[in-house]
């Protein structure tokens, strides 16, 4: 995989260099709620800038239907790039139109500019191969150079992600190459004990990646939604908690492997439980109570693991050389339900081991929780495509970039 620094090397002065970025950032209306992932993939063009570059930014972001939304514009995330960079940063009013074309040929040397949202086009999402490619080629049109930046759609066959690569020269960004060998810190001779904390909502989102880690991990910690229908399988009642019965049978089958392998699997032992779902927006007293996690009311719903729980999960945590966890253990966004991701995210900077985040929510809840972003080892900006890699899944972004 050649590196940025390679393609700068080889001169990127007076080019167009189409940057694929990850500027998939939440917004509450125009106001972005979190600039990490823009934070991320500044560095990577600022390099290329000052090296001389012209500079086209290109991402997603948001799902919307393959045409032009207001509500998913990326004009936000260019004034916040040009916030971070210092500097004035264009910004195309479309993909491939009139104004990407006339905003690239307006580029001067070391400027930059941001394409309004990629998946506006329904080229960049489709199945079909001549209508991505044909996508591909429009944008293709407009750089003689590309780099891949955008690690958290690298797991996208996309025209962005997949396809352009294969048109231009290409060079893994910063951020890309920063997140592989984070990764293969967790795939490839792991500094023991390896430690896992899996939450969030649904359990089938990470049955591939548990299957994965079965065969390197020391122990796994599981919070979140998910840890209720580990609860399940093992007999217990769940209440109204989040429970996925279809996928009962795969669990026992995976505590059943962990204890063939001597995989430790640490599930909760107490948990906050409440007749009502929190209201996120008005941040309103939720009043939970705290139960055995075998004696979770019939009516009730598991919203947080319990104080013992997270005492549990810190001394699992505390003797780790190195720890992936991906996941919120419960409902973070609200304060009464906080206290579990609180706490396994204090018990990563308390221990001395390698630390990674894992993106998504798991990023989301350690910047909203007020932690030090700079504590931890890594913090990724790909929740989806750190966990197909911990898989071991063909991620079609960084084989694109392969040479």
């Amino acid at each position: 995989m050649k590196t940025i620094d390679e393609l700068i090397a080889d001169g990127v002065g007076g080019k167009r260099v189409f940057v694929r970025a990850d500027l998939n950032v939440p917004l509450d209306g125009a106001t972005i709620t979190d600039d990490g992932r823009i934070r991320a993939v500044q560095p990577t063009i600022a390099k290329l800038a000052q090296n001389g570059a012209k500079v086209i930014v290109a991402s997603h972001l948001g799902r919307p239907k393959g045409a032009p939304d207001p509500a998913f514009s990326l004009a936000p995330a260019a004034a916040r790039l040009s916030e971070l960079l210092g500097r004035d940063v264009a910004f195309a009013s479309d993909t491939v139109g009139d104004s990407a074309r006339a905003t690239v040929a307006a580029l001067g040397d070391g400027e930059v500019a941001v394409l309004e949202n990629l998946r506006f086009n329904p080229g960049e999402t489709s199945k079909d191969d001549a209508e991505r490619g044909a996508f591909a080629d429009r944008l293709a049109e407009l750089a003689d150079l590309y780099v891949g930046d955008g690690f958290g759609a690298v797991h996208r066959k996309h025209a962005s992600v997949y396809d352009l690569p294969a048109r231009l020269p290409h060079a893994a960004g910063d951020l890309i190459a920063t997140e592989v060998a984070v990764l293969k810190r967790l795939t490839e001779d792991v500094a023991r004990p390896y430690a896992v904390v899996l939450g969030g909502a649904k359990v089938s989102d990470k049955l591939g990646v548990i299957d994965h880690l079965l065969e390197r991990a020391d122990r796994i910690l599981v919070g979140g939604g998910m840890a209720y229908t580990f609860l399940a399988a093992q007999g217990h009642e769940v209440g109204i908690s989040l429970l996925q019965k279809d996928q009962i049978p795969a669990v026992q089958e995976y505590l059943e492997r962990a204890a063939a392998k001597g995989v430790e699997f640490v599930l909760p032992v107490d948990v906050l439980v409440s007749a009502d779902f929190p209201d996120l927006k008005t941040k309103a007293p939720a009043h939970p109570q705290t139960v055995a996690a075998d004696a979770i009311p019939a009516d009730q719903e598991g919203l947080d693991i319990g104080p013992r729980t997270r005492e549990l999960y810190a001394s699992k945590l505390a003797d780790a050389a190195t720890i992936f966890w991906n996941g919120p253990m419960g409902v973070f966004e609200h304060p009464d339900y906080a206290g579990g991701t609180q706490a396994v995210a204090q018990g990563l900077l308390d221990s001395s081991a390698f630390t990674v985040v894992g993106g998504g929510d798991s990023a989301a809840a350690v910047r909203q929780l007020g932690f030090d972003e700079n504590a931890f080892g890594h913090i990724s900006t790909g929740g989806g495509a750190s966990l197909e890699y911990l898989e071991g899944k063909t991620l079609p972004g960084l084989a694109a970039l392969e040479d």
